[in-house]
């Protein structure tokens, strides 16, 4: 008589196995989302050509400033060739098409490698993102409202009897550039915690270098602003400077709780 032996156990591993792809299937799965991301960057550029001429309006209004400070054409943008007005609307199509497709394509990516990943580095993730998501849109807001002044200022320079003419690529360049550079510089505390939370840094290591992030700050919203426009670069530094004391503060709270994780391990060890 053959009985039934006992129930089988499903291994706690087991969900990890039916997870692994063999490579054809992870191209086929990096192709999938890849194409998925493609559609809706090409959907935001879509809906980017729409506003084009409001957003030009609104990266252009420190020309026009310039302009009527000398009550004269004294400066414009240049477009120099047959299609370069049309570039220039692709160039601005693009570029707000990434932003806006932003959630769709980051998710994508994120989607493909969070089966690799445990759930405790998941949620770390999910975390870092949350944060250095709005930090980076932070810093291009930032970046709008002191863009304005850089070029005023600068414009100042130009002697009475010349007229200034930005070509159009160049100045699409230089205003992204500037974003981009002050958004990153907005989401670097945001690896500084992670960092910590990695164990590679503590939160009084960080604190400690207090007097090189403040020269380091400084530094950065002096080369960002004109020397001409302190107000910018007094903003600019402080909000780095007050970011990088957020993230001390966040991972000497880190340290902290991790010391007592600790303590009661090993007091719960001694005990037994």
């Amino acid at each position: 008589m053959v009985t039934a032996g006992p129930p089988r156990v499903e291994e706690p591993d087991a969900p990890k196995r039916d997870r692994r792809m063999s490579l054809a299937q992870h191209l086929v799965e990096l192709r999938r989302r890849a194409i998925i991301g493609a559609i809706a960057l090409v959907i935001g550029m879509i809906i980017a050509a729409l506003i084009s001429n409001q957003i030009i309006d609104l990266l252009t209004e420190p020309i026009r400033i310039v302009s009527n400070s000398r009550a004269s054409d004294f400066a414009a943008l240049n477009f120099n060739t047959v299609t370069a007005g049309f570039d220039f609307h692709v160039r601005i199509a693009f570029a707000i098409g990434i932003i806006l497709s932003a959630p769709v394509w980051l998710w994508q990516i994120w989607a493909f490698i969070m089966p690799g990943l445990t759930r405790k580095e998941v949620r770390y993730t999910v975390g870092f993102l949350s944060a250095a998501i709005p930090l980076f849109f932070a810093g291009c807001a930032l970046g709008l409202c002191v863009m304005p002044h850089v070029i005023e200022v600068m414009a100042t320079f130009v002697p009475e009897q010349g007229a200034l003419f930005y070509q159009y690529d160049v100045y699409y360049d230089f205003v992204l550039k500037l974003l981009l550079v002050i958004g990153v510089a907005f989401v670097l505390p945001v690896f500084l915690v992670a960092l910590n939370f990695a164990g590679i840094i503590s939160g009084i290591a960080i604190l400690k270098g207090w007097r090189v992030a403040v020269l380091a700050a400084t530094i950065f919203a002096a080369i960002a602003t004109p020397a001409a426009d302190v107000l910018s670069m007094l903003m600019l530094g402080g909000i780095l400077i007050v970011l990088y004391i957020a993230a001390a503060a966040v991972s000497m709270l880190f340290d902290r709780r991790r010391s007592k994780r600790e303590e009661s391990f090993l007091s719960a060890d001694s005990s037994s």
